[in-house]
Parts: structure tokens; sequence; C-alpha cells
């Protein structure tokens, strides 16, 4: 028997327990969260690797609906933000909404019954509507470095990290200085006998400024809840106002480049040391990090920089910098990112025009609202097409789109049919939008790559602040969906 509910939620991440969180606060009962995994977390079940922490301050980075007091640190470790994640869900009862160890196999939109069709290998699910809340850093990057298979030891990616492989002592290579990479090389450097860092491009670094909260504090937050929420206010704000700085902001990206610049020259006394780890590209191109000991570990005789990225493994197994220059190493981590621009999940859903998602977004990820895409009826990408953001809490835009798709939902019942279908020129017209606040910010212009863009356009990050995408939502009215099937030919008519 074919099981079948009004909402199927595809991840149990932050993405899919905030549309959980959603639907139920909006008296929905009718929904199944699949999850590939044995656990709900996300990334932060994924990432294991020694330092995972996250970059935005805790009491910020979790759901306005569960604050918790009892955040240990300003920064909270990997596991805790997992441990977080699974007393959400238990507070919200969602054992018996959760299919855990069902991963999404195929989605097929069925125009005959205006439904989806969904296959995970464990019987027949149909849903009137479906969310995507599958993450973007989900599938690791693996580069293509010729000779790899000969490196005569272990080799995993920084987000599946190998607990078994014994690195105490040895000597180890890690490819990469993005935001894993920065929190993982100070632990190894701890422990292991010596460690190369290969480094294709240096970051922006800022001081992370860490500090545990101590038993006074989260009694307090605990016994007056007014004290967190002005807390957690306090931290908004001080995330919009770094807007400006990253999207190019002439003064404002000015102070926080020589913020970091003073950063590095209190930290890395060695001239030379210091030209090879200072950027050539404007600050906000690529990620800003935060970090109080990446720079000392670097400095440190533990630590040898090759300023070049791995180029290749030769026949007996030396890792060959682009530089030319060859290391040894006992062991490899590739902290070398995540497959983030064409998620990986767009291959499995196919709309009502027989195109898949990853055919419609050939020429790069497009949206309306950041959250629906023309031709595909009744789905609603959370974390998806332009939802991304470089300066505050990405917690905060998944609430405002599970906010949307929950109103959305609501407005489902007046369309013909129950369908909501997304009208390609809404689409095209926000799509113009992003690409016209894009188009002089240092994503585009400041001289890096970065995986904020693919093919020419931006279609990582969100453009602007969460206060403007929060008001870009709340002006969707209903008008960006059409009263017919885009198959049925004629002009098409929009909803009220």
């Amino acid at each position: 028997m074919t099981e079948h509910v009004e909402v199927a939620v595809v991840g149990a991440g932050f993405a899919g327990l905030g549309m959980a969180i959603a639907l139920r606060r909006a008296g929905r009962s009718s929904f199944v969260i699949l999850e590939r995994a044995a656990s709900v977390g996300g990334t932060w079940r994924d990432n294991t690797y020694p330092g995972v922490a996250c970059d935005v301050p805790s009491h910020l980075y979790g759901f306005a609906t569960h604050p918790n007091p009892g955040w240990s640190a300003r920064y909270a470790a990997g596991a805790e933000i997992h441990r977080y994640l699974e007393d959400v869900a238990a507070t919200e009862d969602l054992g018996d909404r959760l299919r855990l160890q069902t991963p999404l196999l195929s989605a097929q939109w069925d125009a005959a019954a205006s439904r989806w069709t969904l296959d995970t290998g464990r019987g027949p699910l149909t849903a009137d509507a479906l969310v995507l809340a599958c993450g973007r850093l989900t599938e690791p990057s693996i580069p293509d470095i010729p000779g790899l298979e000969k490196f005569d030891g272990p080799i995993f990616h920084s987000a599946r990290w190998d607990h078994g492989a014994d690195l105490a002592g040895r000597r180890i290579a890690v490819v990469g200085t993005g935001a894993s990479a920065v929190q993982l090389m100070p632990r190894l450097a701890e422990t292991t006998a010596q460690v190369t860092l290969f480094q294709r491009t240096p970051a922006w670094i800022v001081p992370r400024d860490e500090r545990a909260y101590d038993d006074a504090e989260r009694e307090r937050f605990a016994t007056h809840p007014e004290e967190l929420a002005a807390l957690r206010a306090a931290l908004y704000v001080e995330g919009e106002a770094r807007f400006a700085s990253r999207s190019g902001d002439a003064a404002a990206s000015a102070a926080a480049r020589q913020v970091a610049l003073d950063h590095l020259a209190a930290q890395v006394p060695d001239a030379r040391l210091r030209a090879a780890l200072t950027p050539q590209y404007s600050f906000g191109c690529k990620r800003v990090l935060l970090s109080d000991d990446f720079y000392p570990a670097v400095a440190s005789p533990a630590v040898t920089l090759e300023p070049s990225a791995l180029a290749a493994v030769d026949d007996d197994g030396a890792l060959v910098a682009a530089s030319g220059t060859r290391h040894r190493a006992d062991a490899l981590v590739l902290a070398t990112g995540f497959v983030s621009q064409r998620q990986p999940y767009a291959e499995l859903v196919t709309g009502e025009q027989g195109l898949t998602l990853a055919e419609h977004w050939s020429d790069g990820m497009t949206s309306f609202a950041s959250t629906v895409v023309a031709g595909f009826p009744n789905l609603f990408v959370l974390d998806g097409p332009n939802a991304s953001l470089g300066h505050n809490s990405s917690v905060l835009m998944l609430e405002e789109q599970a906010a949307y798709a929950v109103r959305a939902l609501a407005q489902r019942a007046q369309a013909p049919g129950g369908v909501l279908r997304v009208d390609p020129q809404a689409e095209a017209a926000y799509t113009a939008e992003i690409d016209r606040a894009a188009r002089t910010t240092p994503w585009l212009t400041g001289g890096c790559r970065n995986w904020y863009v693919d093919r020419g356009r931006l279609t990582l990050l969100w453009p602007g602040t969460v206060d403007a995408f929060r008001a870009r939502l709340a002006r969707a009215d209903g008008t960006e969906f059409t009263t017919i099937p885009a198959t049925a030919g004629g002009d098409e008519r929009r909803s009220s």
C-alpha cells in the first residue's frame, strides 16, 4: 500500500528540522522527514574532524523557538550542535515523522495525480508537496590530483574523518586553507610529528575571540530568558552590521581588512611567512574566517606552509606542489570543500516538463524567493539558490524560507487542483534582481575564486542582509504562482 502525506521533507539537518517546526506551528501534522543517515544533524553529524566548531555565535546559531541557555562557549563545538539538533527533534516529538536511513532515490512529479512520487527504497511514498532540505555542504569535493592513487597512506576528506587512522606522531599533509582546514590544522599540529599545509589561496582571517560561558552565565540565561533574548538580538545586529564589509562598502571593507592584517602581523612575526599568508584579493571575496590559533600554528616549527596547491603524487608517493617542491607525508587530509554549486540532489528530482532540477539549473541555480522553482510544482528548496550568507547566521534564512513555504502551502488550497506552479517570468525577474544586486560586489569583482559563484553568476549567496531577505519574502503575495500548467499552452495567468 502506498503511503501518502501532505508534505515530504528531505533532510534532517537544520533546514529539515526548521521546516518541521514551521509545519507543526501551522497545525500541519501530515508530513515525514526522510533522512539518509542514522540520526538527525546534517553537517554537524557528518563533520567530526578535530576542532570542528561553528563560526557563528552559539546563541544566534539556533532556532528562535528553541533557545539554548546551556551553550558551553561563544562558538559551539560540532558535537554540541549535533546534540542540540537531537534535542530539538526530541522536544518537537518528531520520532514518528522521521524516516532514518531512508535516502531519496528519486522524486517524480505525477501530473495526472498532481503529487510527487518518491522512491526511497522502502516502499512507495507520495506527497502533495516536496521540501528539499538537503543542505549545500553535504557532498565532499575531491580534487582531481594526478597520481593520487599512488599515495601509500590513509587519504580522507575532512568531512569523512577516519577516526581509525593513527595520526599521532606521523607526518600529515593537509590540502586546503578554508574553514575546515583552519580549524583542524592547529589540532593536528599539537599531536603529529609534522604538518605540511598546501595553500592554493590564503584566506582573510579575523580574531575569533573565543571564550567559554561559566556556570553562573548559563544559569542566568536559563532563569532570565529575557537576558538570553537580548543577547540574541544584539548578536543579530552585530551580524547584520558585518554585511557592509563583506559586500564591498569601501570604508567598512578597509576597516575589516586592517583588522585582519593587524591580526596576522601580531601572530606571525616572520615577514616572508606573513607575505605568503596575505591575500591578494578583496576582503569578502572569499569566506572570511575566524581563528585565534591558526596563525600561531602555521608560524610554529610543527607546520610547513607550502604556498601552492597540491598538483600531483609522483611514482614513489611523494606529494608534488604546483611550485615543484616535493613533500613526504604518512597521511593526507583533503580539506577541499564541498560540491556546493551543483547540488547532487538536483539529479534526482524530475519536474512536470520531464526535466530534472539539474537540467533546469544547467546555467546555474535559479528560483523565486530563493525557495520555489518554475517547472517544479509544489516544490520548495531550503538553503538552495541565493539563500546562503557570509555575514550572519544561516539559520535565520532557513526560518524565513520555512515560513514562506508554510504560507504558500496555505495558498495551495485556493490554487487550481491544489497545485502551486511558479511563473517562469517571476523566477526570471527574481534572478535579475539578484544579478543586479551582485554585479559590483567583491564576490564577482574581488579577484578571487569562490564557491558562491557558478558560471559567472552569484548563485549561492543572498546579496543582502537578513532584514532585506525577510522583507523580500514578505512582499511575495502569491502572484508568483500561475493558474494553469505550463504544458497547457497559451499565456499563463497569475493567481491572486
